[in-house]
């Protein structure tokens, strides 16, 4: 999420009571449950994996992204204890490369089954399946649309299918779960929590035994997921599903969890910190209510929903920052505060009431 901050920061509202394991490693979080962090080859450096104890075995949640540096860091971890034991299964909470990358790597290796909702699975197959096409002319429109110059559709055409590459061939099968289910792993019971808006259908994990919630990337203490609006369907209102979401968490969630997120460090503050994006969101929409009094592209409204300057020669930031300016556009338009007329190719947005 990219909203202006609200007037109370993470730092000073949340607490972080685990000191975090150096990259490719981990530490304990409680009987049976294991920080593991693992590398990844962007800004953002790492994410969070858990291991939890699942009787003569364990079980991962997540995975890591294929890259040689994630091989490395598995191959080392698995010849160490507790990880020198049968790995049983493999829950992803998500369908993004970071999630769900090493998944088929390890599932094979060691006969491991992989675990995740339907819609996580057959979204990465079909994603995983881009690799073999040229970009399609919709989703070129629909960048167009957004403003983006020639410059940035020619960058986006050369990388379309780059997804599949940060991942290993999925499994062919996999065991479905869904919002609701308890899974019994070692001696504790986790119920799955569905947040959507950052996937479709991201499996969350909570255990009330241990007062443990894994939020995948649906609630992180010092960043925000990305919300976005995607080619395949232009007219989406993932921020709608975003904000019913937390709503949800908050409250099927006790607020004193021991947050465990795929990215920054393990907090408690689960409630302040949902109470906190909300209101950053609020603050977002306010500013394009503001900047909509006049027509704007997309890409002229960065300025208000980022706090980093959005570069056109910077692919993978242009794409999040376009997905997730429309996303905001998209919600408030399902409000009828906000009108979008498309002349020449590309669309402008104003408020309904200008």
């Amino acid at each position: 999420m990219s909203s202006a901050k609200p007037s109370t920061t993470p730092e000073e509202s949340l607490t972080y009571p685990i000191s975090r394991p150096e990259i490719g490693s981990f530490v304990p979080i409680c009987e049976g449950v294991w920080w593991i962090r693992l590398p990844l080859p962007f800004r953002l450096d790492h994410i969070n994996v858990w291991a939890l104890e699942d009787g003569d075995g364990w079980a991962l949640v997540d995975t890591g992204i294929r890259t040689e540096e994630t091989v490395v860091a598995w191959e080392r971890l698995i010849g160490l204890a507790p990880f020198d034991r049968p790995l049983r299964r493999i829950i992803v909470t998500h369908m993004h490369p970071d999630h769900i990358g090493m998944a088929g790597w390890l599932c094979r290796r060691y006969g491991a089954r992989l675990w995740i909702s339907s819609l996580e699975y057959l979204d990465c197959r079909a994603l995983v399946s881009d690799s073999t096409r040229e970009a399609p002319n919709d989703a070129v429109s629909f960048y167009r649309e957004a403003g983006w110059d020639v410059a940035a559709l020619d960058s986006y055409r050369a990388r379309f299918g780059n997804f599949g590459k940060h991942i290993y061939a999925l499994p062919d099968s996999y065991h479905r779960i869904k919002d609701g289910q308890s899974i019994e792993i070692g001696r504790h019971s986790w119920e799955v929590v569905t947040g959507t808006g950052h996937s479709p259908e991201q499996s969350c994990l909570y255990c009330p035994d241990l007062d443990l919630f894994i939020s995948g990337d649906q609630v992180l203490p010092r960043i925000s997921s990305n919300v976005s609006v995607y080619p395949i369907e232009p007219e989406a209102n993932p921020m709608a599903d975003w904000r019913a979401s937390l709503g949800r968490i908050k409250e099927r969630v006790a607020r004193t969890a021991l947050v465990l997120p795929a990215h920054n460090d393990c907090f408690y503050g689960l409630h302040t910190r949902i109470e906190q994006l909300i209101a950053g969101q609020d603050e977002a929409e306010t500013k394009l209510r503001a900047l909509l009094e006049t027509p704007h592209r997309v890409v002229d409204m960065f300025a208000a929903l980022f706090h980093r300057k959005v570069s056109m020669a910077d692919a993978a930031q242009l794409g999040m920052a376009t997905g997730e300016a429309l996303a905001n556009l998209n919600y408030l338009i399902e409000l009828g505060e906000v009108e979008k007329q498309v002349v020449d190719g590309v669309a402008c947005y104003r408020s309904a009431r200008s």
